[in-house]
């Protein structure tokens, strides 16, 4: 099959079976298996090589098949998901026949795949028996390299690697050896045995942008680089080691590669390598010295997980730089590698991706789209701005090849970490290669070539599979940019628009055609509406995006019209276009149409929708008006007045002349009036304010003749078609008897805007003065009607900005209409109107005397307090509050803010407080909460006048009970306070008996004598109090006597038997206290009353007895736990303190300034104190004695040094005052030499150990907690504790450690 310097290939050597007729190469690539047909989306036996870039160097080799996990290699076959509704199929899967081919009949186990491209593609496959095999573009084998001698020799082929112009290619073995070829004729170049420690295998080799360097990862997790030399003739090869696997094993490398147009890209001087060890990742430079550029540590993920590498050039805003994407587990962190003008690199952390599975490859596949593979060998194509999964592929039936074998060493012995072997279960570095926008897949049996599709392939995908929406879909988001992954689209943006709106216009067309054949042909006309109903509204709606309605309304239309059905489902979908301002014009032949299919089916008003929001030159106005008349679409036919003629009163004079008559005759308007009505009044409105009915503005050159236009038409004297019996101003006679409120409502509304404008303020006046001679003294107009013109009169005249002028005579008739005591008629309405025209003035107008006399009579009493309040009459607005139902609960924020707040004379406030007190009965009355909380504020002395005014005992209760609840100032009822609680007693045996016993217990305000001759249970409690506990029991058991008489004389009720049951329950209760529960229980049961009767009549008490000691058990064990972990807490703390080691600060004695054993015959003592000074005992003794102190116990040693530093040398005095800041170790050591030898032989030496005075409070605390039986050592003659002391010699120091 191909011919290479090694000869022919031996049919042994690679197991080939013998046949009677050789295969011919055509006949393998086009022959399919019949076992397991591959699924193939594209059937292709070539390696697409127009997307293949010349510079790719980057290696991948595929290891062992043999995976170590029998169970990864169990797989069930699944559908595809194409994730076809949101992008269709992204990925092109095709299978590379040849290769597959060479790799079934052969019989060979692959090992790694390498695709690259120079002038042609180059593919290098290695195997188990350590040949390295490489096709051609054509999949046509060109070389066998190595023998099966090298194979014994070196074992299989672990990792693969050619430089960038496809001369050389290096080979990795999995016993660690090295070799390097030459592809232009297969020879030998190096053989490589030294560059890494013996007994390790190759993982990774790849060549760097330099063809004289190239770096390798062993499984030992060490990385290092290979320099390549020829000197004279010789070749050799430098090892350098980078990385050292001592420090963390590194399982995956890669090195970056520039493509061709960015070789001169000044990060490719510094020759990156990314690596990947189990906990970090490193980025280094190889040039022009070594220097680590970052390290970047994994977060927390699960052991097992593959770390991941691979770089892109990513264009970023003008200027292409790599980025590094890295995982390891499920989320993706990008690095962006920037070098400044200044020569600075930075290291850019960016948005990191999150995915929901662990990933074992990953690699790019353009600077915008990765594709990932997961632990369950599913493949995800990602589009990276948008992190957004375009597709999910399943590569279970291309079994992947996984490279546990090398990871694991098996070739030399298995002597690798076992965090290492675990990462290499799912390690398929050498089965996946990325290059020039493919992506070749390595399976034990086949082959694999993964490739974007171009715009076009995505979009016919669609097509054949017959899902015309999905490809428009996909073709329109194509067209505006928002597609993701998308290639084979070229030009500027207009050109690239232009070629897809084409695409999407023959898949219209496609559409429609496909749409007319699949109808059915016989069946309900609902079953075809329904189907046409599917189809037309998209064709409608793209045919509008793309701009071309020009299309739609000629060749779809006229295909559409082969069916009616479709005709009638293709008009009827315009509407919703049309409504939303898509669609404003229509061909006048579709406008035809549309208007017969509307009026033919009765869809007025759809048709109407339609109508008011079209263009008018596309309408036939004659046609379109008379349809409108005769169906009564009057917004469909102002429209058309409107838009078509600028003729704003033709529709008004129409309308008015329909509604006219019935009102004109008294008769009652049916609904259609009324709709037509308001419609008219709602037109006149937009008119007046510019706005266009039923939507849009009036031409801003048109909007004064138009507003002109129409008052002229409203204060017209006559109509066109007047009779003789015709009213002045008719049309304004019609607008009042229909509706005379929103009428006005319109005037006021228009009149709003009336400010500068002469010619509307002249307009407005002329109204005014119309409305008054229509209305006023017509009895064709109700008093209400007439009141509503007044009004809306006074409305206009409180504004600051008033122009109108009316007669004084009118404003008199209005204030005696406003103020008419026998209308009740709008009452609160009346009263609002006249307030607001006082507030702003219009009292100037009036009589103020004639005024408040009317509104007395009309009971305004806004209205009066209005006048009040201007005469400084305060005290009688209190009247008006509490004669004005809707207001008469503000009467007491009135009385508070005025008596409160400054700003009023004290005279004015004497009136109020004088007007409050003789009507504080009637404020009572309506609410004694508020009154009281009024008294305690301002009325507290007045008190006992109040209370005697109140002749309601009922109401006297309720008032009392919300004084006495407040909270009371503590000078503010002293006086009669005692009077006002044995009052408010007296009142509650009558009232509320059963909150007797309540007032009792919290109020003290009352004498014991009083209360003791209350007929009332509560005595018992006041008996108690006063130490009679015989009367109070006599008490209780008088009211359980009654009870039972009760009983025996049948007079027992269901208050009395649930009184009975509660006080059982409180005597059990409080019985509890005192008695054991078995002993009570005993004695119920022994009862002779309970003996006899049901347990059901007891189940209760016994019930909630058990309730109450399950509670009390609970808390008891609660409260023991919790004590118990506060003494082990104590405890445990405490043996901490006293177990802590000493470590001196340094090996002199602080005060001679000498090591501390300055003889090794001697026999000397050392004190070290807790602070980590050390000090010889003789010395210390010796400076004391200087000071005047000799110390008497061991436990009264200080720290010479501290002591100075605190200012003080004193003595035991001393001592004292320090307390803590000057504690001592208490450790006495016996320096002695023969000490040393117990001391070498492991054995305790005991020496004589006190507390310090923290410890001793501790260990006092801890004794003090803790009184019962312990297995705690009570060191009760302190501080003279002896505890063992375990010495450590460290360069002559000495480390004391405490232990029990």
């Amino acid at each position: 099959m191909f011919l290479s310097s090694s000869g022919q290939i031996d049919d042994k050597e690679f197991d080939i079976p013998q046949v009677d007729t050789p295969p011919t190469l055509e006949s393998i690539l086009s022959e399919l298996e019949d076992e397991e047909e591959p699924f193939v989306l594209e059937d292709t036996c070539m390696v697409n090589t127009e997307n293949i870039d010349a510079h790719s160097c980057d290696t991948s080799s595929l290891a062992s098949s043999d995976s170590g996990d029998p169970a990864f290699l169990r797989r069930k076959k699944r559908t595809v998901d194409l994730n076809a509704t949101a992008h269709g199929s992204v990925l092109r899967h095709t299978l590379l026949k040849g290769i597959s081919a060479q790799i079934v009949s052969a019989a060979v186990i692959l090992l790694c795949v390498r695709v690259f491209q120079t002038v042609s593609g180059v593919i290098a496959v290695g195997t188990s028996h350590g040949l390295a095999l490489v096709f051609d573009t054509n999949q046509a084998l060109r070389l066998c390299l190595g023998t099966r001698t090298t194979g014994c020799e070196f074992g299989a082929v672990s990792a693969l690697s050619i430089n960038h112009d496809c001369s050389r290619l290096l080979c990795g073995f999995a016993k660690g050896q090295i070799t390097m070829w030459d592809l232009a004729n297969g020879k030998l170049l190096r053989t490589i045995t030294d560059a890494h420690p013996p007994g390790t295998a190759i993982l990774h080799v790849k060549f760097t942008d330099d063809p004289t360097l190239a770096v390798c990862n062993d499984s030992g997790g060490s990385v290092y680089e290979l320099a390549f030399r020829r000197v004279m003739g010789m070749r050799s090869c430098d090892s350098r080691c980078l990385f050292s696997g001592s420090k963390g094993e590194v399982c995956c490398i890669d090195p970056l590669r520039a493509p061709p147009d960015l070789r001169d890209h000044p990060i490719t001087q510094y020759s990156l390598l990314a690596m990947a060890s189990l906990t970090k990742i490193l980025v280094i430079g190889l040039k022009p010295s070594l220097k680590v550029w970052m390290t970047f540590p994994y977060s927390k993920s699960d052991p097992s997980t593959v770390p991941q590498l691979s770089w892109q050039f990513v264009p970023v805003q003008k200027a292409s730089n790599p980025v590094l994407a890295f995982c390891k587990g499920d989320t993706v962190h990008f690095l962006l590698v920037k070098k400044e003008e200044s020569g600075t690199i930075h290291v850019i952390k960016q948005r990191q991706l999150q995915l929901s599975c662990d990933i074992i490859s990953l690699s790019w596949i353009n600077s915008r789209t990765l594709v990932l593979v997961d632990s369950h060998e599913k493949l995800q194509v990602v589009d990276r701005p948008s992190q957004e999964v375009l597709e999910t592929l399943d590569l279970e039936q291309v079994q992947l090849v996984y490279s546990s074998r090398h990871f694991k060493s098996l070739a030399t012995g298995g002597n690798v970490s076992q965090a290492l072997a675990l990462v290499g279960e799912k390690a398929c570095y050498q089965s996946v290669s990325a290059y020039g926008g493919q992506i070749i897949y390595l399976g034990t049996k086949s082959a694999h070539i993964m490739a974007l599709r171009n715009w076009r392939e995505r979009i016919d995908c669609f097509l054949k599979q017959e899902h015309f929406v999905e490809a428009l879909s996909l073709a329109w988001s194509v067209h505006e940019g928002s597609a993701k992954a998308v290639v084979g689209l070229f030009g500027d943006p207009l050109k690239r628009k232009a070629v897809v709106s084409d695409k999407m216009l023959e898949i219209l067309f496609q559409f429609a055609e496909h749409t007319l054949k699949k109808c059915p042909e016989q069946g309900k006309i609902q079953v075809m509406e329904q189907h046409f109903q599917e189809v037309l509204p998209v064709l409608v709606d793209y045919c509008l995006l793309l701009q071309r309605s020009d299309l739609l309304f000629s060749q779809l239309y006229t295909r559409l019209l082969e069916n009616t059905v479709a005709k009638s489902v293709f008009l009827e979908s315009l509407e919703s276009y049309i409504v939303a301002d898509r669609l404003g014009h229509l061909p006048p032949h579709i406008m035809r149409d549309l208007l017969d299919h509307y009026h033919s089916s009765g869809m007025m008003d759809s048709l109407e929708r339609c109508v008011v929001h079209l263009d008018v030159t596309s309408l036939d106005i004659h046609q379109v008006v008379k349809v409108c008349w005769e169906n009564q679409l009057y917004d469909a036919m102002i429209y058309v007045f409107n838009r078509g003629m600028n003729d704003y009163i033709t529709p008004m004079e129409k309308l008015l002349a329909v509604i006219g008559p019935t009102i004109k005759a008294g008769r009652t308007m049916t609904d259609e009036d009324v709709v037509m009505g308001n419609k008219l009044l709602v037109y006149i409105s937009c008119c007046l304010a510019g706005r266009a009915y039923p939507l849009g503005d009036i031409p801003e050159d048109l909007v004064v003749q138009v507003k002109n236009q129409v008052f002229e038409f409203l204060i017209r004297l006559h109509s066109a078609e007047s009779s003789e019996d015709e009213q002045l101003f008719p049309f304004i006679h019609t607008l009042l008897h229909f509706d005379t409120r929103e009428f006005l409502n319109v005037l006021a509304m228009t009149f709003e805007d009336f400010k500068n404008d002469k010619q509307a303020l002249e307009y407005q006046q002329r109204i005014v003065d119309i409305l008054l001679q229509v209305m006023v003294d017509n009895p064709d107009f109700t008093p209400s009607q007439v009141g509503g013109l007044f009004t809306f009169l006074a409305r206009q005249l409180a504004k600051p900005d008033n122009t109108l002028f009316v007669n004084r005579k009118l404003f008199d008739q209005v204030l005696e209409f406003l103020c008419c005591p026998d209308d009740d008629s709008r009452h609160a309405e009346r009263q609002q109107v006249l307030l607001e025209l006082l507030q702003v003035g219009g009292v100037v107008q009036f009589n103020e005397e004639r005024l408040l006399t009317l509104a007395e009579k009309a009971e305004f009493f806004q209205i009066c307090e209005f006048l009040y309040e201007k005469k400084h009459l305060y005290d009688r607005i209190i009247d008006c509050y509490l004669n004005d139902p809707l207001r008469k609960g503000g009467v007491f924020s009135y009385i508070h803010n005025l008596l409160s707040m400054p700003g009023y004379s004290p005279e004015e406030k004497l009136r109020v407080r004088h007007k409050a007190l003789l009507c504080f009965t009637e404020l009572v009355t309506f609410d004694p909460c508020r009154s009281a909380d009024l008294l305690l504020f301002h009325f507290a002395e007045d008190v006992q006048q109040i209370i005697s005014g109140l002749h309601d005992d009922q109401l006297l209760f309720h008032f009392l009970s919300s004084l006495l609840d407040e909270a009371l100032p503590p000078e503010a009822l002293l006086p009669v306070e005692q009077q006002l609680h044995e009052l408010q007693l007296d009142l509650l045996c009558r009232f509320a008996p059963q909150h007797l016993l309540i007032f009792l217990q919290t109020s003290q305000h009352y004498t014991l004598e009083h209360a003791i001759q209350v007929p009332h249970e509560a005595s018992a409690y006041l008996l108690e109090i006063k130490g009679d506990v015989q009367g109070a029991f006599g008490v209780l058991l008088e009211v359980i006597i009654y009870l039972l008489e009760c009983l025996q004389s049948n007079l027992w009720s269901v208050t009395s038997s649930v009184f009975l049951k509660e006080l059982t329950m409180k005597l059990l209760n409080c019985m509890s206290s005192f008695i054991s529960l078995p002993a009570i229980i005993q004695q119920i049961l022994q009862d002779p009353v309970y003996g006899k009767g049901k347990l059901a009549e007891i189940q209760g008490l016994i019930l909630g007895m058990l309730d109450t000691f399950t509670y009390e058990q609970t808390l008891l064990e609660t409260t023991t736990s919790l004590l118990n972990h506060d003494l082990h807490w104590s405890l445990a703390h405490l043996r901490a303190a006293v177990t802590k080691g000493l470590h001196p600060r340094q090996d002199v004695c602080n005060i001679c300034l000498q090591q501390y054993k300055r003889r090794q015959d001697s026999a000397e003592e050392i004190i070290v104190f807790s602070c980590g000074h050390l000090y010889h005992l003789q010395c210390l003794q010796q400076k004391d004695g200087a000071d005047g102190f000799v110390p008497q116990h061991k436990h009264q040693w200080r720290c010479y040094k501290c002591s100075s530093s605190h200012g003080g040398r004193g003595g035991a005095s001393s001592e004292a005052k320090r307390g803590r800041s000057t504690s001592l170790a208490q450790t006495c050591v016996t320096s002695m030499h023969h000490d040393s030898a117990a001391v070498a032989h492991g054995r305790k030496v005991f020496v004589e150990t006190t507390l310090d005075p923290q410890q001793e409070q501790s260990w006092d605390q801890i004794r003090s907690l803790y009184r019962g039986p312990s297995r705690v050592i009570d060191y009760t003659p302190y501080p003279a504790l002896r505890l063992p002391v375990v010495f450590i010699y460290i360069t002559k120091r000495v480390l004391l450690v405490y232990s029990f």
